[in-house]
């Protein structure tokens, strides 16, 4: 039973020493008052995404049209949270393409940006295919949501859109915010 113990300990021991030989010269070398974190944790009021994103390359019209639907929100007088809503909307309805009629593909009378109705009560299509109005229609929608600013994205944009895959705005979350991020102020 002693033999047992003592080789224990001298396991015990020889464990400490090789830890101590490869981060001793480590630690000797460090200067406390010069040490800087690596990484600062930054707290943040914005919710994070949800679930898997999914993220696309933008074209010129795109691009424009994220610049539109950007310029229409600050018009609204509302925040970036309500244009990243609407670009994460938009990039799950067209991509970001300002789509007319698209005979048997077309999802009943669904157009533009945000694949509005006319029928349901969006506008004329010339309105609806007009990113400013369509933008604005949809933001429209969203003041009605109570609370809109704090809740998931997905859930904001499905109460204004009432779309058949309520969770799949989610997945544009993080490519809206970097777009608000890179267009909010040019």
């Amino acid at each position: 039973m002693n033999t047992i113990i003592r080789k224990s300990m001298l396991s015990v021991a020889g464990l400490a020493f090789a830890g101590g030989v490869f981060a001793g010269p480590i630690a000797a070398h460090a200067n406390p008052v010069d040490a800087k974190p690596v990484a600062v944790a930054v707290q943040s009021d914005a919710p994070k995404p949800q679930g898997d994103q999914s993220r696309i390359a933008l074209n010129d019209e795109q691009t424009a049209n994220v610049k539109a639907i950007i310029a229409a929100t600050k018009k609204a007088g509302l925040p970036e949270r309500a244009a990243v809503i609407s670009i994460a909307t938009s990039l799950q309805e067209s991509k970001l393409e300002n789509l007319g009629h698209l005979g048997d593909a077309n999802d009943h009378d669904s157009l533009g940006l945000f694949q509005q109705r006319p029928s349901s009560g969006w506008g004329t299509p010339e309105q609806i295919t007009n990113p400013e109005y369509s933008t604005t229609a949809f933001l429209k929608g969203l003041k009605q949501v109570d609370g809109w600013q704090d809740m998931p994205l997905t859930d904001a944009a499905q109460t204004v859109q009432v779309s058949a895959y309520p969770d799949a705005y989610a997945q544009w979350e993080q490519q809206a915010t970097d777009l608000v991020a890179q267009h909010w102020n040019s």
